[in-house]
């Protein structure tokens, strides 16, 4: 899969969707705005599907990356709670990946390790409770708390189902790279 044109697409399906929903929003365009918002959203779910097939935390966290930034670029101006959000799981994905590149460097990770508290609240399956965790433990919830608002499209509701989905494979990822990687010092 080629990476730069799989986060491309899912920002142009991202496109569309706002697209959408300005057109289901315009009298005269209601029709056209469903269709593209429809088409946004089941091409946006298409690629949500792949990056959890893939198994590669990296492409999980960059796809949710994408798609959190065209949110934020589309958010209202004034909406400074949405945008709040937008921006602390932003951050929290570029956390993320930073603790992805450290996991790849066995010696690195292994060394970063001995600084997590061995306590079990900070471990998960006794490895570090991390950026990358917390990155996606936290948008997991933001994403659960979403599903919860009433009146929402369902077929959007069923992309919201993906992502959270996208995050338990990510992390199951990312804790077999970090089993790995602690596992080596023994070798």
């Amino acid at each position: 899969m080629d990476l730069i044109g799989f986060l491309d697409d899912l920002a142009d399906f991202s496109n569309i969707i706002d697209l959408g929903r300005k057109g289901l929003a315009t009298d005269g365009r209601e029709h056209e705005g469903r269709i593209n918002y429809e088409r946004g959203i089941s091409g946006s779910l298409d690629l949500f599907k792949i990056a959890q097939l893939s198994a590669d935390p990296r492409t999980i966290i960059l796809s949710e990356l994408v798609f959190l930034k065209r949110e934020l670029q589309f958010c209202h101006e004034t909406d400074s709670i949405t945008k709040s959000s937008l921006n602390q799981a932003i951050q929290s994905f570029e956390d993320a990946l930073r603790c992805l590149s450290v996991v790849e460097d066995f010696k690195a990770y292994q060394a970063a390790e001995a600084t997590h508290l061995t306590t079990k609240k900070y471990r998960i399956r006794n490895l570090p409770k991390d950026a990358f965790h917390l990155a996606c433990i936290g948008h997991r919830t933001r994403l659960q708390n979403v599903l919860k608002s009433p009146g929402m499209n369902v077929i959007e509701k069923t992309v919201l189902q993906q992502r959270i989905k996208n995050m338990t494979a990510g992390q199951l990822a990312y804790t077999e790279k970090q089993e790995r990687a602690l596992g080596s010092k023994n070798k």
